[in-house]
């Protein structure tokens, strides 16, 4: 299951929630049971996971899945303001890419901003400068973000604050798709580094 992770306090409550309204939770937590980790094509087709999309790149064009080229690539949706969880995710994920040496460059890392009401192409390209290894930030109007944020199977939330403002509830996991955009692993949160990087290793393999 791809859980979210709440810059809020977590509620079994709030995940079955975003289980049923995807109706993804089932079929992700079979193909887990059944799947052995590095047969990627099975959890593809049993979670129906990933696809094609279409976002906005920092220079303002349309990005879509084609310009990825093929490559695999590692993708996690977050937000620039959030204070914990994604700025240590995307320098994991820029950790991790170092120690595969010359294979961390057969992978893309795909950063989606889900906040446009703050989170303009340009200040995205920005925020995924920071993290020293190359990473595609993208992000899109809601009406561009709402099918893919479906297709891939993530939990986003918006959390009213005090004063008008918000801030986001969003999954946790970084998912690690095949050339063709399908779910092949996915990096949990909580998932020991060694885990992480053989979960890559088998991606770019």
């Amino acid at each position: 299951m791809i859980m979210p992770d709440t810059d809020q306090k977590q509620g079994f409550g709030a995940v079955w929630k975003w289980a049923l309204g995807l109706g993804l939770a089932f079929a992700i937590g079979l193909a887990f049971a059944l799947t052995p980790h590095g047969e990627s094509s099975n959890l593809a087709a049993e979670t129906g996971i990933g696809g094609p999309f279409t976002l906005t790149a920092p220079d303002g064009k349309p990005f879509t899945l084609k310009d990825l080229g093929g490559k695999p690539f590692a993708i996690y949706f977050g937000f620039t303001r959030c204070p914990d969880v994604c700025p240590t995710t995307l320098s994991r994920l820029a950790l991790l890419r170092g120690k595969l040496g010359a294979d961390g460059s057969k992978f893309s890392i795909v950063f989606v901003s889900v906040d446009p009401g703050h989170d303009k192409p340009q200040a995205v390209g920005e925020y995924v400068r920071l993290f020293g290894t190359p990473v595609i930030g993208l992000t899109g109007s809601e009406e561009q973000l709402k099918p893919v944020i479906k297709a891939y199977g993530v939990y986003v939330s918006k959390v009213p604050q005090p004063g008008g403002d918000y801030t986001i509830d969003h999954s946790a996991a970084v998912l690690l798709m095949n050339g063709e955009g399908r779910l092949a692993d996915i990096i949990g949160h909580d998932d020991p580094d060694p885990t992480a990087l053989a979960k890559l290793k088998a991606l770019v393999s």
